[in-house]
């Protein structure tokens, strides 16, 4: 069979309270869902690209036109139903890798409920619930951060990731930690940093952190790799990994010791688990990042965390982290201390309302 039809919506939902990294403060996020259809099912997939060119060069509306202009007529034109063989095809089109993501993982969702099966088993996934870190914005105060984060704490987050910028690194480490000294603590500056804040991150050894995440810019593998061998603290890359030859040269660069997989920001699951796969190989541990999706890019994220070498605990948290009604039933709930279950209905294993989301979205479009 084939696919009949294919249906993105463009949504804007309120955060339950501000969000603020080196990029700036935001109350609210606009992103894109899938849907595509084929003999009466329906597979679900969210594409992460953002209103502004920030985090990415990809924007809503970038991704929007690239879907399409691009990748929808391909869908139809070479009559593509699995995900690898759309993956493979849509190679040909440069970049864009949030846009391929957000229908690739339509078609994931539809592969596995037409198989009746859970996605984490179609990927062969080793465990069903989750360790759940948490991501923590820029505050009002220091003090602001530190009792955020024990509501965090109390609430069972195994894993705190505070953000940092110049000016707001060291004091709020060392803040966290003299409320806190024996949690799991990270810092990600999203690229906030240049070589010439050297000292300034190597000071941050004194505060025991699990890592730090994405000092430099996201090219900047070259200097990264300077920096690492300056530091004990362990550096994660973000933004720096687009694709498996990226994480390859990172890598064989020394640019990091720990890799984020964010499906999205790599372009869909065949890329994730080519990316898995060879940091496992070289015993490099990986954790599953996120873009503050809703239930259904949550869901999705869920299930790839399962395999082996997702080592850390992901930034996957409760829907109501982020929103105060999300656009799935039931939410995305904690099921223990610091852990998150993993659907096990068919596909993403996640009941989208659709009303919720018509009362979301901006904009609507329909490609027969």
């Amino acid at each position: 069979m084939a696919i009949e039809r294919i249906e993105i919506d463009l949504l804007k939902l309120p955060y339950v309270h501000f969000f603020e990294t080196s990029f700036g403060r935001s109350y609210d996020r606009t992103f894109s869902l899938v849907k595509v259809y084929e003999g009466g099912v329906c597979g679900w997939g969210e594409c992460v690209a953002e209103e502004s060119p920030l985090y990415s060069g990809e924007t809503t509306e970038t991704a929007w036109h690239v879907m399409k202009e691009f990748l929808v007529p391909l869908v139809f034109r070479k009559g593509l139903v699995e995900p690898e063989d759309y993956a493979r095809e849509a190679a040909v089109f440069r970049g864009n890798r949030m846009a391929k993501a957000g229908i690739e993982l339509a078609l994931w969702d539809l592969k596995a409920k037409k198989a009746g099966l859970p996605l984490h088993k179609l990927y062969g996934g080793v465990r069903t619930e989750i360790a759940a870190g948490v991501s923590c914005g820029i505050e009002n105060s220091l003090p602001d951060l530190v009792a955020r984060i024990g509501q965090y704490l109390d609430q069972g987050y195994k894993r705190i990731k505070i953000k940092i910028k110049p000016g707001w690194d060291a004091a709020a480490c060392a803040a966290v930690r003299k409320k806190y000294p024996d949690i799991m603590l990270q810092a990600d500056a999203n690229g906030a940093y240049g070589l010439g804040d050297m000292e300034t991150l190597k000071a941050l050894d004194a505060y025991d952190l699990l890592m730090i995440e994405q000092p430099f810019a996201p090219y900047d593998l070259w200097d990264h790799a300077k920096l690492q061998r300056e530091m004990t603290t362990p550096l994660c890359l973000d933004e720096s990994i687009l694709s498996f030859d990226t994480a390859r040269a990172a890598l064989e660069m020394g640019s990091c010791r720990v890799v984020n997989i964010k499906v999205g920001r790599v372009g869909g699951i065949v890329e994730t688990r080519k990316i898995h796969d060879y940091c496992e190989s070289r015993g490099v541990p990986v954790w599953c990042g996120g873009m503050l999706e809703c239930g259904i890019g949550r869901a999705h994220n869920l299930h790839i965390a399962t395999l082996p070498n997702f080592k850390y605990p992901n930034d996957l948290s409760a829907s109501r982290r982020y929103y105060k009604e999300d656009v799935i039933d039931p939410f995305i709930e904690l099921s223990g201390p610091g852990t998150i279950r993993v659907p096990d209905g068919p596909g993403i294993g996640v009941n989208p309302v659709e009303a919720r989301i018509a009362l979301a979205s901006l904009r609507r479009e329909i490609f027969k």
